[in-house]
């Protein structure tokens, strides 16, 4: 079970708490959303599976009907069915304010409607969305889906550590937890048997250590300490080879995109060690036999954020000025490491980014649901 009670040399204080209550307030009428609200007739699937398409993936100039699709890494293709992709960050945003209100305030309506939410969406017969991923970021005339779309279930790890704050309200009944304990359960049996979820896995990017805070944030709220000792031991034995000499990622920094996909697998990298340190085995202390570390890598990466125009690679081919944004990872680091100059950070920057690109790379809505 996700364990909130941890030791920080700073004590934590709740970000822009007056923001983060308006957004609850604003969450308590919205719509409570499905996935089986809208379905693409390009999808293998039925009306409760997931579906969407790879992002950088286009029409064949070649070819009369399009297909196969080919690669422009970097370069959204605004027609893609992004339709699953919105109802599932949305649904995860409502729940995350409705429970920060339910913590800052103990009003039951804000519970209440969280629950909702949970239930309609993972649940309910009519509603439910299945426990996989097979048909997500699929490339038209190439295949129906790929183990690179499980990325887009990252979302939910925010709604986990949710869920857990909910269980203190009358509304998170016995029956209904128990219920979301088994859909995390089998959607995370599926991703460590499915092929799917083997290649995801075993990607030495990003890809991979977005897999990993899915598993370990999964397997906390479902009490399954074998998988958790699984991802731990992965984190130091595989996951840090991705890290160079000096803190970067350079399969990051090699792409289009580097300096947006260099945050993104730090905000990742320290979601791994808040979630699964503990005392006798403590990840934010690691190091390898040849120096990496999340220290070093948080080390490469704040001087950047703090002054963007040093960046020494190449600006991103798009959405380069939404970035930075406000990354869990600043709240994290911040408390944990006792770094103050990552929570001024984090309270500089806007309180919410309107860029679409920002908004879908910040894998927690509320990082402070996580302490």
């Amino acid at each position: 079970m996700i364990q909130y009670e941890k030791a920080y040399k700073t004590a934590p204080v709740w970000r822009s708490r007056e923001w983060v209550l308006k957004k609850a307030q604003e969450a308590l009428p919205a719509p409570v959303l499905h996935i089986t609200d809208v379905r693409s007739e390009r999808s293998s699937g039925g009306p409760h599976d997931y579906y969407s398409n790879g992002d950088y993936w286009w029409p064949n100039p070649d070819t009369p009907d399009g297909l196969p699709y080919v690669h422009r890494d970097g370069q959204t293709n605004p027609a893609n069915f992004n339709g699953h992709r919105i109802i599932m960050r949305q649904m995860r945003t409502n729940v995350v304010f409705l429970t920060c209100g339910y913590v800052l305030t103990g009003e039951e309506a804000y519970a209440q409607r969280a629950v909702r939410h949970l239930k309609e969406f993972f649940l309910d017969e009519e509603t439910y969305m299945a426990p996989h991923l097979s048909y997500a970021q699929a490339l038209l005339g190439i295949c129906p889906g790929r183990g690179i779309g499980i990325i887009d279930t990252l979302h939910l790890v925010d709604v986990v550590h949710a869920i857990e704050h909910l269980k203190k309200s009358p509304a998170m009944t016995e029956e209904i937890y128990q219920g979301l304990k088994q859909w995390f359960s089998r959607y995370l049996g599926w991703m460590l048997t499915d092929a799917n979820g083997i290649q995801e896995m075993n990607k030495d990017n990003n890809h991979g250590v977005c897999f990993f805070v899915q598993a370990a944030a999964f397997a906390l709220f479902t009490e399954n300490e074998r998988i958790a000792d699984f991802c731990r031991e992965y984190y130091k034995t595989g996951l840090l080879k991705q890290e160079a000499a000096d803190g970067s990622f350079p399969r990051e920094t090699g792409r289009t995109k580097p300096y947006n996909y260099s945050i993104f697998i730090v905000d990742n990298m320290v979601s791994l060690c808040h979630m699964l340190s503990k005392p006798e085995d403590n990840l934010w202390e690691y190091e390898t036999p040849d120096g990496k570390s999340i220290k070093k890598a948080l080390d490469f990466i704040t001087p950047y954020i703090v002054e963007k125009s040093a960046w020494p690679y190449p600006p991103d081919v798009m959405h380069f000025d939404a970035f930075p944004a406000r990354h869990g990872f600043l709240i994290l680091a911040g408390y944990t490491l006792g770094r103050q100059e990552l929570l001024d950070l984090y309270d500089r920057l806007p309180e919410e980014s309107t860029d679409e690109e920002a908004r879908r790379n910040i894998a927690s809505r509320e990082p402070m649901l996580w302490i």
